[in-house]
Parts: structure tokens; C-alpha cells; sequence
């Protein structure tokens, strides 16, 4: 009994610091949101992409060197090993930002954080096909929950179904091959190379998408809103991971679901828009769905 007190004593502080970055990244996002609004008044979500992987771009760069401190060590530390499989990472991941920020200007914030819930249930129907895990009939039942939390949230026949909702799922199956592809990745890349081909990759998209409207510089005003994005965007991901290595990821992705009411209140707070109940019901379910998911995992683990 002691020896077991002793062990909880000692994972407290863990999660403690999980739950310290799991706001880390709440915060984060919620900002990115915020700013993404700002930034579309002027430009387009392509242009969008670009400054913020610029940004991100020099911030990976900069690592590199401080860390490696030669030209040597920091081309070793970013050869891909597969480098189709980068590059087919990051449009999908490219497709799944780009997405999400379309829809933060045409749903409410928390319509489309509950649809981006969704994302752990589409690695569970697509890890099958793509990395040859075993398809069972747990997987089925959590994409069961999971369509019905999209119907409660997306309401279709009580409310119009518009392009914000049809981006909200589509942004969640890009993620979710964005997770798929990058643990394959990870196996032989390490995560600052995985970063730096992002960053480099989605800047070049950006870039070349941005043209087809015309390309605009932001204005003055806009540059304190691309800084904040390109600061949230690596800011996010890095406490997220820094959250999932300090407790299991049973227990983060609880945590995650505070995202919603912090980007509904927001929400309110900044644009007015309205608190719906099903909206946190459905997110609710999915929620549920991704739990079921996980103990699965880990039982068969």
C-alpha cells in the first residue's frame, strides 16, 4: 500500500505539469483562432500560410543552429530518409490548416473546434488502410459515436448546412492523416527534421497558392496578428507533445475538451455568437467516442 502511495505521489506532479501545458496549448490555439479572424479581413488563407511558415521556418532554423552549431550536423539532422512520404505529409496537413482557418470565418469557433474533435476517430478508420493495423469492430462503434456527434453539432434539417461545417469534418480527416503519416515519419525522421520540411513545404504552398488571387502584402497593423499566428502555431503543438510525454494520452485528451468551452466563450465574448447546448453535447460524444478508442489501444497494446 505504501509503495503504491508513493507511485501516485510521484505521477501528481506529472500531470500537474501536463495539465500547466495543456492550458499552454489551449491558449494557443485559442489565440491562433483569434488571429486567423484578424488576418483573413485582408488576407487570403493561402497568404495566411505563408507568413505563418515563414515565420515558423526561421523559428526551426534558428533551433537548428543553437542546437547543432554546424552546417555539417544540421544537413544530417534534416535528409529525409522518405522524402515522397514529407512531402505527402504536409499536403494533406497543408489541405487541414487551410481548411480550418476557411472555417473559423464562416462557422462559430466552437462548431468548428467540436467538428476538429473528430480527429482521433478518423486515425482509427484510416490507420487500417494505411498502416496495416488490425480493423476490429471497436473502431466501428467509435465512428458510430463520433457521426452521431457530428449530426448533433451540424444539425442538419434544423440548420442550414453550409462550406464552414463540410471544412470542419474535411480539416479533421487532413489532421488525421497528418498523425498517421507523421508516426510513420517519426520512425526513421527526427521531429525537428519532421518541423523543418513543414515549415520549408508549407511555406513553399503557400507561396504559390497566394499567387492565383494575387499576392498582397499585409498592412502595417497585420504584422503584430502574423507574428501571434507564427508564434501559436509551433507554441500549440510543442505543449501538446510536452503535455502527451508528462501523462498518457487517456488522460490529455480529456483535457483537450476544455478547448471548447474556452473558444465558445470567446466566441461570445469577441463576435457574438451564440452558446448552443448541442453543440456541447455532441462534442461531448465524440469526446466519449475518443476515450472508448483509447482504452481499445491501450488494451490491445
Amino acid at each position: 500500500m505504501a509503495r503504491d502511495t508513493g507511485e501516485m505521489a510521484g505521477l501528481m506532479p506529472d500531470r500537474v505539469h501536463a495539465a500547466l501545458w495543456m492550458l499552454g496549448a489551449i491558449a494557443s490555439f485559442t489565440l491562433m483562432a483569434v488571429a486567423g479572424r484578424a488576418i483573413q479581413a485582408e488576407l487570403s488563407s493561402f497568404e495566411l500560410m505563408f507568413w505563418r511558415s515563414l515565420i515558423g521556418f526561421f523559428i526551426i532554423v534558428g533551433v537548428l543552429a543553437a542546437h547543432l552549431r554546424s552546417l555539417a550536423r544540421i544537413r544530417a539532422e534534416i535528409r529525409p530518409t522518405r522524402p515522397r512520404l514529407h512531402l505527402l505529409r504536409n499536403v494533406f496537413h497543408f489541405a487541414g490548416q487551410n481548411l480550418w482557418f476557411y472555417g473559423i470565418m464562416i462557422i462559430p469557433l466552437a462548431q468548428l473546434v467540436a467538428l476538429e474533435f473528430t480527429m482521433p476517430i478518423w486515425v482509427a478508420l484510416l490507420a487500417p488502410l494505411i498502416l496495416q493495423e488490425r480493423f476490429t469492430v471497436m473502431r466501428v462503434v467509435v465512428a458510430v459515436l463520433g457521426f452521431g456527434g457530428i449530426l448533433l453539432i451540424a444539425q442538419p434539417g434544423a440548420q442550414t448546412l453550409t462550406s464552414g461545417h463540410v471544412a470542419g469534418i474535411l480539416c479533421a480527416v487532413g489532421f488525421a492523416m497528418n498523425v498517421i503519416l507523421t508516426k510513420r515519419l517519426l520512425r526513421d525522421d527526427s521531429a525537428l527534421c519532421v518541423l523543418f520540411w513543414m515549415t520549408a513545404l508549407h511555406t513553399l504552398f503557400g507561396l504559390v497558392l497566394a499567387q492565383l488571387g494575387g499576392f498582397t502584402w499585409p498592412s502595417v497593423a497585420l504584422w503584430a496578428w502574423l507574428i501571434v499566428i507564427g508564434l501559436t502555431g509551433l507554441s500549440a503543438h510543442y505543449a501538446l507533445s510536452s503535455a502527451l510525454l508528462l501523462a498518457p494520452a487517456s488522460i490529455v485528451a480529456p483535457m483537450e475538451f476544455l478547448r471548447l468551452p474556452v473558444i465558445a466563450l470567446v466566441g461570445v465574448w469577441l463576435y457574438s455568437e451564440p452558446l448552443e447546448m448541442l453543440v456541447f453535447i455532441g462534442a461531448a460524444i465524440i469526446l466519449l467516442a475518443n476515450w472508448i478508442n483509447l482504452r481499445a489501444s491501450r488494451a490491445q497494446a
